[in-house]
């Protein structure tokens, strides 16, 4: 080849290296004003551990791994026949205490009555004694009368608080039972998604035993993880904007919540615009979970907005 042809030759592959640099920058996705950060992981639910506080065999569960659950619905019953015995016998207690605490009452008002009575007769009888018109055997017999009468009106009057006691004491026994039994009935305490179920149908549930594991889906969280120099950029509140991929023209609403305070390597299965990043700070998003729709296994991008006077672009797109 001759020396005019190997000058053509560079010429055409400067032109084609410049045609398709050309192309490449007019391909490319526009950068991210300089207000935001980019990061992406997935979706973390607040895992809520269900557990017995009563001890039963379980007679009905419906524990269904993966299904959406409300709050205070039914998860797992226990049996009850034994609370439901016992219950019984503390009302009927109370009961009889009841009825034994208003016949104390009635005896105690006669009796205060007959009490009066004859503090009336002694205070007219010590007169009587005093001008000599009745004999100190007499006047001793109404002071008896009147002793005897005080005695039992104080002996009903202790009567009557300890069967207040006693009835106080079943009124409680009463309502610890009806507790127990309504917690034989376990409720979900949140609403989210049965995770894992720990109990089955016949088994025996023990105060403290773990039956299912809930999702909260009310309070989700986004982990990623920033460049260590871009640390000082992000504060505590600083809003941001998460998209998945199930909802692609969707973003959800967050807000900066947790910072970690230690570096770590980057995690492997985190992308990083700058692949030779190796130092970050976790930072934790709290989102907005409006409808339910998002899950827990997600994954998700994420843009932080740590400028305020940046104003949020019209298509946010993941840096290359």
């Amino acid at each position: 080849m001759n020396v005019k042809g190997w000058v053509w030759t560079a010429m055409g592959i400067f032109l084609v290296a410049g045609a398709s640099w050309i192309a490449f920058e007019a391909l490319r996705p526009p950068g991210l004003p300089a207000g935001i950060l980019y990061g992406n992981g997935h979706i973390e639910g607040t895992e809520v551990a269900v557990s017995a506080e009563v001890s039963g065999q379980v007679v009905e569960s419906r524990l269904q791994e993966g299904k959406v659950v409300a709050a205070g619905e039914l998860l797992v019953r226990l049996d009850d026949a034994d609370l439901k015995a016992k219950l019984a016998q503390a009302e009927a207690e109370r009961a009889a205490l009841q009825q034994t605490q208003t016949r104390l009452g009635i005896e105690l008002e006669t009796w205060r009555h007959h009490l009066a009575t004859a503090r009336e007769e002694l205070a007219r009888f010590r007169t009587l004694r005093q001008e000599g018109t009745i004999s100190p055997h007499k006047l001793n017999e109404v002071e008896d009368r009147f002793r005897e009468t005080e005695g039992r009106v104080h002996g009903l009057e202790a009567q009557q608080s300890e069967t207040g006691a006693r009835l106080e004491a079943a009124a409680q026994q009463v309502a610890l039972f009806e507790l127990q039994l309504d917690r034989t009935a376990i409720k979900a305490p949140v609403a989210g998604t049965l995770l894992s179920k720990a109990i089955e149908s016949g088994e025996l549930a023990t105060p403290g035993r773990v039956v299912a594991v809930l999702v909260d889906l009310s309070r989700l969280e986004l982990k990623i993880y920033i460049p260590e120099r871009d640390l000082g950029k992000v504060a505590l509140g600083d809003t941001a904007r998460v998209r998945v991929d199930a909802f692609p023209e969707r973003f959800f609403a967050a807000t900066v919540s947790r910072i970690d305070q230690q570096a770590q390597f980057t995690p492997r299965d985190i992308h990083l615009p700058e692949e030779r990043v190796r130092m970050v700070f976790g930072v934790t998003l709290t989102l907005e979970n409006l409808g339910g729709v998002l899950k827990p296994g997600m994954p998700a991008d994420a843009w932080i907005r740590w400028d305020e006077a940046t104003t949020w672009p019209g298509n946010l797109v993941v840096p290359l």
